[in-house]
């Protein structure tokens, strides 16, 4: 199944149910909101989450983009992602979580022919403060699908404060014969779909309070099943990166995961780009310079004359429209050249200034913020300069 034709049977299925499509959003949050991309669905519906009106009602589907770089490190490995697709559905005080569950279970099998044999849920066990989530367990129970009861996997908060409540994670076997062992303790099971029923709030002192309203909010990652569905070892292999993993070896022979992360953090570029955001040395223009000076430390690894310019038009463009951006292509283009450039410049200043006497021996913190005041170079860069 194509990713187009899940998105479409995911968001028909939710319509036919009450559910009212809202628009995904750009990768930048609503104002006020502490982090500095989009990470998930729920972000641009915090406020209807804790309890404003939404004018489309109290069920909601959507396809939002996101960003999350918590990530970063994990990109090249089958399942992560710097920029993806979320499917998300939400019940602003409306339905609870074991109906949700009870349609997640169906569009899995019967919307998207899944054997329910190769399914596996977790569940809240409860802890010290909230009792078990015995709710979602009777109906995965009901369904013949194994739980395996946890305490802090499943229990879902958005930061230090605000709301939080038990989760199920619906997770889905990809290894090779028939299914084994727990979520837990076997990789080959990757969740696909959480369902979070928000019932608290965490206060300032770590202290939980009832929400007045208890919502559903559910993610399901698009790249991730997808490449589930078509068969696929991972992610990268499926039908959205078919282009990249088909063009970018034609200019760049390189081996996984050089390949992977060059292609998502490329491809997270165009999308970043795409939203508006610059280079810059702070926030959200650090981020993409950051993804852009990954890109070119590997690139240059092996040839340092390989350059962004290369790059294919097509690729830029199947990136823009795939995520419904306006921007032109020559602009992103024009944009990654300047960023490259502007890192060779700094790269020759920095091995000039870390080749004097001062910086041979162990570096200090004063000596890094030196270097990042005076002469523009941040620690990660003066980290890479001195393994060379």
């Amino acid at each position: 199944m194509r990713t187009e034709h899940l998105v479409r049977t995911f968001v028909e299925y939710f319509e036919e149910r009450g559910h009212r499509r809202i628009s995904g959003s750009t990768l930048l949050p609503p104002p006020g909101d502490p982090v500095l991309f989009t990470t998930s669905g729920m972000h641009p519906l915090t406020p209807y989450l804790e309890g404003r009106p939404h004018p489309l009602g109290r069920r909601l589907v959507n396809v939002q983009r996101c960003l999350r770089t918590t990530d970063l490190e994990e990109v090249g490995d089958a399942t992560h992602l710097t920029v993806f697709e979320m499917l998300g559905t939400w019940s602003l005080g409306d339905y609870d979580g074991p109906l949700s569950l009870d349609w997640g279970y169906g569009l899995l099998t019967e919307g998207l022919g899944i054997d329910p044999g190769l399914l596996h849920a977790t569940v809240h066990a409860g802890d010290d403060r909230t009792p078990p989530d015995s709710a979602s367990l009777r109906l995965w129970q009901d369904r013949g699908v194994p739980v395996e009861l946890t305490v802090d996997d499943n229990w879902w908060s958005n930061g230090p404060v605000g709301p939080c409540g038990p989760d199920s994670e619906i997770f889905l076997w990809s290894g090779d014969g028939p299914p084994r062992s727990t979520p837990t303790r076997d990789d080959r099971w990757v969740e696909v779909w959480n369902h979070v029923t928000m019932s608290h709030r965490r206060l300032d002192d770590g202290s939980l309070v009832p929400l007045p309203q208890r919502n559903v909010d559910t993610g399901l990652g698009l790249e991730r099943l997808a490449s589930l569905l078509q068969g696929k070892r991972s992610v990268f292999e499926s039908d959205v990166f078919e282009p990249w993993l088909r063009l970018v070896p034609t200019r760049w022979p390189l081996e996984e995961p050089s390949l992977r992360l060059v292609c998502d953090h490329l491809r997270s570029a165009v999308v970043v780009l795409g939203d508006g955001v610059l280079p810059a040395n702070t926030g959200r223009g650090y981020v993409l310079r950051r993804l852009v000076r990954r890109v070119l430390t590997v690139l240059w690894r092996d040839d340092p004359s390989r350059s962004v310019e290369d790059l294919p038009d097509e690729l830029v463009r199947h990136t823009l429209d795939h995520f419904r951006q306006d921007m032109r292509p020559s602009e992103v283009q024009r944009l990654l050249i300047g960023e490259e450039r502007r890192f060779r410049r700094l790269l020759g200043r920095g091995r000039q200034v870390l080749a004097r006497p001062r910086f041979r021996g162990p570096l200090t913190e004063e000596d890094y913020l030196y270097l990042h005041d005076t002469h523009g170079l941040p620690r990660d860069l003066v980290t890479s300069l001195r393994r060379e």
